[in-house]
């Protein structure tokens, strides 16, 4: 993939840069063909399948990075075998903070969360839960540093009917205003282009994407519906798709570069 400019910063201003990935794993399940969605249904909701090693495969991809946010990551349901995804891949990988917000629960069968793994201490991590026709959807903020520089990222899973995301995308709008430094990352289910983006692209400093890096399927990627949007004043060096196990997704890297003082506590 080619690289891609989202932002610039003041010439002089000193930076660190970070390695961001999301990436929606799919509970650690395996599909690779739409016909899995029928023939491996199963495995959505039993632990059968090798979801451990699914898991340590995108805990080598993850530990490449500094800062990762994750959807559909299960925390401790029958199908992952009681095991709380994010946790185990916060160990596995070498991130000493991770945080995780439980959105969608089927009896205790199967369940989901959206998940951030970092190796910065973040000065706090806040969840909501967003509006939607459907409860179950969710937005995790995490914040970096302190003050008016501090660096924002949330992670999101949006729905797939265009009126709920509507709404969902107003809100982190409203909680993403005046936040000079911020990422929002995940699986949105629609292209960057469509018209309910633009409430979040009015309300915040997100810039949409200068290129639309394709993600879905994984095994012939035609549709561009995971992000990494990032403000204005921020630096995107590149944008590449990557496999996360055999997840039906593909899951994106950037290289970020942030002024230094946006990650540094007051």
């Amino acid at each position: 993939m080619s690289a891609a400019d989202a932002g610039s910063i003041s010439m002089g201003m000193p930076t660190r840069r970070l390695k961001l990935l999301s990436a929606n794993i799919q509970a650690g399940s395996s599909t690779r063909g739409y016909h899995d969605y029928v023939a491996r249904s199963w495995s959505h909701v039993l632990p059968a399948g090798n979801k451990r090693g699914a898991l340590d495969r995108i805990a080598r991809l993850a530990g490449e990075h500094d800062i990762v946010g994750l959807q559909e990551a299960d925390p401790g349901s029958l199908r992952s075998g009681f095991t709380n995804q994010t946790h185990y891949l916060a160990q596995r990988a070498g991130f000493d903070y991770w945080s995780h917000q439980p959105n969608r629960s089927m009896g205790g069968v199967a369940s989901s969360a959206n998940g951030l793994l970092s190796k910065l201490e973040p000065v706090d991590v806040v969840d909501h839960a967003l509006p939607g026709r459907i409860a179950g959807r969710g937005v995790l903020l995490a914040r970096f540093g302190d003050g008016d520089d501090a660096l924002t990222v949330a992670v999101a899973h949006l729905s797939l009917g265009a009126g709920s995301r509507r709404s969902q995308l107003a809100f982190i709008g409203e909680l993403l205003h005046g936040h000079r430094h911020a990422v929002l990352m995940g699986d949105f289910n629609c292209m960057p282009d469509r018209p309910e983006m633009e409430l979040l692209y009015n309300r915040t400093s997100l810039q949409p994407p200068s290129q639309c890096v394709p993600t879905f399927p994984s095994w012939r990627p035609q549709k561009a519906i995971d992000h990494i949007l990032v403000s204005a004043p921020l630096a995107l060096q590149g944008m590449r798709a990557l496999p996360a196990a055999d997840s039906d997704h593909l899951a994106l890297s950037i290289d970020l570069d942030v002024p230094a003082q946006a990650l540094r506590p007051i």
